[in-house]
């Protein structure tokens, strides 16, 4: 099964709708749209509601018996928190690490930020061309050939961790979670971006930055 960063079953979705081919079990089904929910629900701001969701995909997923694949799932989770900058160890992830295949390995470095002597060819197509990127240039290039928004959110945080984002990558990630309406996502990154204009001492752009994250922080939904 192919990893992407959303689901670790696109492929075993696609195979409904094949002519002749049987439908895939329901647990994958339900799988796949209880983490297609949560990345949703987190981007957006609604913590508790996202966690119920990932809650209900994993335990879909458990009833296989399978660890590597719930590792795929903590993976996700992971992944999708990073497009939203919440940066630190992957807990679900590394509790069953010793399951997973390589190429959940190098995903897990991948989004760690940890590139040196990652095997690219381990990783979703849409990521490989950053690992190959070696000046700011390519890399912003790289970054804007990913169409998917979710996929170029995950691949600019890597790109933080790794040390690697230059100012116009992180202008591409607040761009993208900007146009998906991506709460969370974008409050964390237009933070970045104050940061950097508090630093550089750029007063203009600072308070234009905040009054951005000022309204969005309107629109928080309040948690039930």
């Amino acid at each position: 099964m192919k990893l992407t960063p959303l689901s670790a079953w696109p492929a075993l979705l696609l195979l409904a709708a094949c002519a002749g081919t049987p439908p895939p079990p329901d647990w994958k089904l339900n799988a796949h749209g209880l983490l297609q929910a949560y990345a949703k629900h987190y981007l957006d701001g609604h913590t508790r509601q996202a966690e119920r969701q990932f809650e209900r995909a994993r335990a879909e997923i458990a009833r296989t018996g399978r660890p590597d694949w719930v590792a795929r799932a903590e993976l996700t989770r992971c992944a999708v928190r990073l497009a939203a900058l919440e940066i630190g160890p992957c807990r679900g992830y590394e509790a069953l690490a010793q399951h997973a295949g390589a190429a959940e390995r190098a995903y897990a470095r991948f989004i760690a930020g940890e590139w040196q002597g990652l095997d690219a060819d381990l990783l979703p197509s849409h990521y490989r061309g950053l690992i190959a990127a070696r000046d700011d240039a390519a890399r912003l290039r790289r970054l804007e050939e990913i169409e998917d928004p979710l996929a170029r959110a995950i691949a600019a945080g890597a790109l933080l961790r790794a040390g690697a984002a230059s100012p116009e990558v992180i202008a591409v990630a607040t761009r993208t979670t900007s146009d998906q309406g991506w709460r969370r996502a974008l409050l964390a990154w237009l933070g970045v971006q104050a940061a950097r204009a508090e630093a550089a001492g750029d007063a203009q752009a600072l308070a234009l930055i905040r009054q951005r994250m000022g309204l969005v922080q309107e629109s928080l939904p309040r948690e039930r």
